[in-house]
């Protein structure tokens, strides 16, 4: 395996990062990471990041969940972080199928076996990861727990938009602009675009900066606005979703009560037949519950690895 690029000193992450290139079966070449505590792990945590996301921006995340003894193993998705992009402007988020995606997960998954990380494994998922990572675990993803951050099951936009996200990618692709900005979308990075006090994201100003000198350090962790395909694509995942059955193994489920990117009339219906499954209102926050202000964000963590913790030692919690 070869070495990729890493900004630990972005990331604030642990020590011992294994960082490394892997090519999905496409191709398309996607940098992976991985930790291990000093201690034997008591098992490993598959970390799937949003949309715009990239590793070192769970930097934190990481080091909290190796502390508490947790393996970790993370990845940025084809067309983001320094994964390869899929058009020629790098600002532009894209994939033509969502199902793409599992192929990002296939290599993932190829590496924690080749590192012999150990089991039980545990998934954690927040956003767009919410989305790969509940198709995931439908078509067999060997973990034993899952937690999801503010799932994109569902996209929030004004009523009168949503049958365009079925028409406009059809048409876009006649007139070869399926990589055309979806409408409403900007090139650029949301979070040197937006300031803190009109921002969708965390309620916390220090967390917000830190993400701004990222994005100023790095042009690669910079993402803009997603494509007219990646739209359709994801309504597309989402109304597949829905028609699966849900998976058989304990789940938690966290979202804001100020979540504003995310659709939770959608999550919450993922959740009316899923007995396994329990959604949790985390009062105050917004979209990214793991990057809130301090009472938020450890409020979520204890909850996150007691849930892990009661799975890896046969506990019903």
């Amino acid at each position: 395996m070869k070495a990729a690029p890493f900004r630990a000193d972005l990331a604030t992450s642990p020590k011992g990062a294994q960082v490394v290139w892997r090519h999905a079966s496409d191709g398309v070449r996607l940098r992976l990471g991985a930790w291990r505590p000093e201690e034997d792990a008591i098992g490993t945590v598959l970390l799937y990041p949003g949309r715009t996301e990239y590793i070192e921006k769970y930097g934190k995340v990481i080091g909290e969940l190796v502390a508490a003894g947790w393996a970790v193993a993370t990845l940025d998705w084809r067309g983001q972080g320094h994964s390869d992009r899929l058009d020629d402007d790098a600002r532009l988020g894209h994939v033509a199928n969502f199902t793409d995606y599992q192929r990002d997960v296939a290599e993932l998954t190829a590496l924690v076996d080749e590192l012999e990380l150990p089991e039980p494994r545990m998934l954690l998922a927040h956003s767009m990861g919410g989305c790969i990572g509940l198709r995931s675990l439908c078509d067999g993803l060997a973990v034993d727990r899952a937690v999801f951050s503010a799932p994109m099951w569902g996209i929030q936009m004004p009523a009168y938009a949503r049958p365009l996200t079925h028409v406009l990618p059809p048409v876009a692709r006649m007139l070869k602009r399926e990589k055309a900005f979806s409408p409403g979308t900007k090139p650029e990075s949301y979070v040197t675009d937006t300031g803190f006090e009109e921002n969708m994201l965390t309620s916390d100003r220090e967390t917000y900066q830190w993400l701004a000198t990222h994005a100023a350090a790095v042009p690669e962790f910079a993402l803009g606005g997603p494509s007219v395909q990646w739209v359709g694509a994801a309504t597309q995942e989402f109304a597949r979703l829905f028609a699966l059955p849900r998976p058989k193994l304990p789940v938690l489920t966290f979202v804001g009560t100020d979540e504003k990117i995310v659709l939770v009339d959608a999550i919450e219906r993922f959740h009316r037949n899923w007995s396994e499954a329990n959604l949790h209102y985390v009062d105050g926050a917004r979209h990214e519950v793991m990057m809130e202000a301090p009472a938020i964000r450890t409020g979520f963590m204890r909850s996150m690895l007691e849930f892990f913790a009661a799975g890896a030692s046969g506990g019903l919690a």
